[in-house]
């Protein structure tokens, strides 16, 4: 699997990395067949929105893709957040296609 990591207005440093990474992982073992997985992370400017951080995420398969998008106080809770939201739609996706196959 393929990570790749874009930010806008931030900085990617070597702990976020390490924790997208970690936090992915659980993806892969999910769906072996991922080829890429490209997380987006964007750090808001508005003052209203208080400075939140946005990460957003595309899961790649080689006939699929997963799209999520979440948001937090800090990078950590919204990639808690983002891999829920990937976890539910491969769950969904796989629990679909077994049934389909029965």
């Amino acid at each position: 699997m393929d990570l790749v990591m874009k930010s806008r207005g931030t900085r990617i440093t070597d702990h976020m990395r390490s924790a997208a990474a970690r936090k992915l992982s659980r993806l892969e073992r999910m769906e072996p067949r991922v080829t890429r997985l490209e997380v987006e992370i964007l750090s808001e400017r508005n003052p209203r929105l208080g400075g939140i951080k946005r990460v957003e995420g595309a899961l790649e398969t080689p006939r699929r893709t997963f799209r999520a998008k979440a948001q937090g106080d800090d990078v950590d809770s919204a990639l808690d957040q983002l891999v829920e939201k990937l976890e539910r739609q491969l769950r969904d996706h796989n629990t679909k296609r077994r049934t389909q196959l029965i």
